[in-house]
């Protein structure tokens, strides 16, 4: 026990963890045997995070469980009779803080970002659903908090880890399809509308923690509308953070979005005039309790690196002109059968340029390269990404010192800002103009107030 807890205490110390990558440095993380497993407290139990009870314990120790449903966690409770059980991620954290090692969080979008950042602070590793956060404000503190207390994160866009998303990274990035002139990402997930809310007032049953439920939203009274969360604003991220955060991760990270967000060698330069992404909407409605049933955005991206200004389209649901736009790609690849390519008319990520495309699915976990018979005994440059079994492995690997993850917040956070914006953009009549750097809207104030939400009472970053 004594040199279990010396090594949980030198984990969490500042000096052992490498400066904002997501990584131990191999060297210093020598507490772990080699067949150790890492501890690791699962917040979230039902829903997703099944998902993380069946497989998770292959990997590592589920050390503690904490959900607000006690009626629906009965049943993986008992599987788990040894592990701590707890209603508040908070008291759980005060009172197994020092004896786990990393935090799995995969409750509704709501409480992602107040859950994980809890998890930073007690020096945790952070293991978060997508989309990371409910709003762009929370995606940066977020990134930026990671960074200070220099601990592991990932965030779950599992297709990040697939041999074939860093493929197609890599066929692009080393110009096998030319410059790329196109990229058109969609999902047949529209929102909900105009919705109205619930009027009755029926009792909260006695095993649902509504309060911790709520979180840091407006403070409802029960009713089990809410439960169907994905619905509405205040508690979810529609389909741009739902599916963007995979679908979309394609672009961002192939076309090197990401270094807008980065002040330096990759970004702007300390003094140069900022980069702007500029934003244009278009929607079913303007629905502020709900997601529109359609939209189009279209994000203007600039110059960065060595790579010119390209235009982004994201399409959710049918909106004018989509499907027609959705069938032209298409008909451009040769299919199997009428099911094969139905999963890509649900949802995809087409980029062209003037040597060939990348068509992928929804997740980014296969790919083709357009047209076929150009690509059919075609190799392609070498391996330059590292790869990986699976994407909580890398996570459970980069906290032992072995390698680093991904998808970790300095990545996957300004890749949630840029989906999010597309949410505040719906919102708003007219193009929206945002600063990477300084994480601002410069041309509508009210836009730029909407990158952030009140919180209530007793709740906070």
């Amino acid at each position: 026990m004594k040199q279990r807890i010396s090594r949980r205490r030198f984990l969490g110390s500042s000096a052992a963890l490498g400066a904002g990558l997501g990584i131990l440095p191999a060297g210093l993380a020598r507490g772990y045997t080699a067949n150790e497993k890492v501890d690791v407290a699962l917040v979230g139990v039902c829903g997703r995070g099944e998902w993380f009870v069946n497989t998770m314990p292959a990997l590592c120790n589920l050390a503690a469980f904490c959900d607000v449903n006690e009626w629906r966690t009965k049943e993986t409770y008992q599987r788990f009779p040894n592990a701590p059980k707890f209603v508040d991620f908070r008291k759980m954290l005060d009172v197994e803080g020092k004896r786990i090692d990393g935090v799995i969080v995969a409750t509704p979008d709501n409480t992602h970002a107040v859950i994980a950042m809890a998890a930073i602070k007690h020096g945790k590793a952070v293991y978060c659903e997508k989309p990371l956060a409910h709003d762009v404000y929370e995606a940066r503190a977020l990134r930026d908090a990671a960074a200070g207390h220099k601990v592991v994160t990932q965030k779950g866009n599992q297709g990040t880890s697939s041999e074939a998303l860093r493929r197609c990274v890599e066929l692009v990035r080393a110009g096998v399809l030319g410059e790329i002139k196109e990229v058109h990402v969609w999902n047949a997930d529209g929102g909900e509308g105009r919705r109205e809310l619930p009027k009755e007032r029926p009792p909260c049953p006695d095993y649902l923690h509504w309060d911790l439920w709520l979180g840091p939203a407006a403070d409802r009274p029960y009713h089990p509308f809410w439960l169907n969360w994905h619905g509405w604003r205040e508690l979810a991220t529609g389909a741009l953070g739902n599916w963007g955060s995979h679908t979309m991760n394609l672009p961002f990270m192939a076309l090197r979005i990401d270094a807008l967000w980065q002040a330096g060698e990759s970004g702007p330069a300390a003094g140069a005039p900022r980069k702007l992404l500029r934003i244009e909407s278009q929607m079913s409605e303007i629905t502020r309790l709900a997601f529109p049933r359609w939209q189009i955005i279209r994000y203007h991206v600039p110059a960065r690196c060595d790579l010119p200004a390209i235009v982004v389209n994201w399409y959710g649901g049918a909106g004018p002109g989509v499907k027609a736009r959705i069938k032209e790609i298409l008909d451009r690849g040769k299919w199997k059968n009428e099911e094969e390519r139905n999963v890509h008319n649900f949802a995809a990520c087409y980029l062209r340029g003037p040597q060939g495309a990348i068509l992928t699915t929804g997740h980014n976990m296969s790919y083709r390269l357009m047209p076929e018979e150009q690509f059919a005994k075609f190799d392609g440059p070498p391996k330059t990404l590292p790869r990986t079994p699976g994407h909580e492995y890398e996570w459970l690997e980069a906290i032992k010192g072995k390698t680093r993850t991904m998808s970790n917040f300095n990545y996957s956070g300004p890749l949630a800002e840029f989906l999010l914006l597309g949410n505040v953009a719906t919102l708003f009549e007219g193009p929206l103009e945002y600063d990477p750097i300084a994480g601002k809207i410069v041309n509508n104030a009210a836009a730029d107030r909407a990158l952030r939400r009140q919180y209530r009472p007793g709740w906070s970053l």
